[in-house]
């Protein structure tokens, strides 16, 4: 039997594929470009927007594989169920339990299984990896959040915050670095809160530290985190550690702080601008990155000029800039001051031009320095601050190995061996 899939979204749900892939391959399906047996499609539901490319995709797949069993799982269609269903979908599961979906592949039977999010309170292990093809392998450590932006409907589809115990991350981590895999990314839909739901309440440093302790070969690669994780000794555990990539990527959505309240955000400005020179200070020349979201309901033009100034005095790397999404059943979604999709696409383009002056100087930067590169083909990888570097000559793929740079240009480093 062959299967095509294809996932939208976070990090978390690549893991989730990647995880599913494995299982149905331990169970004889074999993936494949065309004429698909099963198509997936894991779903995302972080904006509107998400949840039309959701449906878009399934619709493609279903177009490129006629007569295909029609399998889609993830947030939308957690959220969704019965829209999916009318899509055509023969099997529609949620974001959660993996397992079953793919035991219920495997039988072909038409099944729903889209449960209560809230009510789950176990962490599902699922097979740590990588998508086939992929150099880095992602290691699961967290789902669901407690948080309940005023934006997000996350929480509504992932469920309340549950977390792998350290000892299970750590061996993990280690069966990956058996494997050959030079980075591991620490991934979850929230991984600030992890720990919460555990004895003893351990924090993410920990699951962290046991991680990179029982892979020291391989570097560690943080996933999205909340400034409000980054503390003085989350940065000194870090950063004693010296296999930490020297990428953050800090959900900021806003560089206000009226507009950080209304998002029911737990920081100000003072507080996130403090996290990076905190991070500037344990890991020199650090690349940080981050989201923002532009046109949030009530934002007014001096909100969003606010925000432009802070994108400058904070000296991202890059930002991952987007217009707010109306999501039926936020709270944002009911909220006065709604603004137009050509506003919001406007602040969109703003921001672009200022983030790409922010990513032209740290590229600057690091000219005539050593990376450390991750080679994804034989002339091309990502350094270990996450950005792109290519090569004159060749490198063996899936190794790491050290590039001088001798430039940059169009949002990538050009360099050389130096070994």
């Amino acid at each position: 039997m062959k299967y095509a899939v294809y996932t939208l979204g976070c990090k978390v749900n690549q893991y989730e594929t990647q995880a599913l892939e494995t299982m149905l391959r331990a169970r004889g399906f074999q993936p494949a470009a065309r004429d698909a047996d099963v198509v997936i499609v894991n779903t995302c539901a972080v904006t509107a927007e998400s949840g039309r490319k959701s449906r878009q995709a399934i619709r493609r797949l279903q177009g490129q594989n006629p007569g295909a069993l029609t399998v889609v799982c993830g947030c939308y269609s957690q959220l969704e169920p019965e829209d999916v269903a009318a899509l055509g979908a023969d099997i529609v599961f949620g974001s959660g339990d993996k397992h079953a979906l793919a035991d219920a592949i495997v039988k072909a039977l038409p099944a729903r299984s889209v449960d209560d999010p809230f009510k789950r309170r176990v962490f599902e292990p699922l097979p740590a990896g990588a998508v086939a093809g992929r150099t880095r392998a992602m290691l699961k450590i967290e789902d669901g959040c407690d948080n309940f932006c005023a934006y997000c409907v996350i929480p509504y589809t992932r469920g309340r915050v549950r977390s792998l115990p350290p000892e299970d991350c750590a061996a993990q981590a280690a069966a990956l670095a058996g494997e050959g895999f030079a980075e591991i990314v620490i991934t979850g839909i929230e991984i600030a809160s992890y720990g919460k739901d555990l004895p003893g309440k351990p924090g993410l440093a920990d699951a962290v530290q046991a991680a990179a302790q029982a892979a020291p070969g391989a570097r560690i690669h943080l996933g999205s985190l909340e400034p409000t994780v980054v503390t003085e000794d989350f940065c000194a555990r870090l950063a004693a550690l010296g296999n930490i990539c020297p990428h953050f990527h800090l959900s900021l959505q806003s560089g206000c702080d009226d507009t950080l309240r209304r998002m029911r955000r737990k920081y100000d400005t003072a507080a996130f601008l403090a996290v990076c020179q905190r991070l500037r200070r344990y890991f020199p020349g650090c690349s940080l990155t981050a989201d923002l979201i532009c046109g949030f309901p009530g934002e007014s033009k001096a909100d969003f000029a606010a925000t432009l100034a802070f994108l400058e005095t904070c000296a991202f790397t890059y930002v991952h800039a987007f217009p707010y999404s109306v999501r039926p059943g936020t709270a944002a979604a009911d909220m006065p001051g709604q603004l137009s999709r050509a506003e919001k696409e406007d602040r969109v383009r703003r921001a672009g031009q200022v983030i790409a002056r922010l990513q032209a100087a740290y590229l600057a930067s690091r000219v005539g320095q050593v990376e450390q590169v991750l080679f994804e083909n034989a002339a091309s990888g990502h350094s270990a601050g996450y950005c792109v570097v290519r090569i004159g000559g060749q490198a063996e793929r899936g190794t790491v190995r050290a590039v001088r740079v001798t430039g940059a240009s169009d949002g990538v480093l050009l360099g050389e061996l130096a070994e």
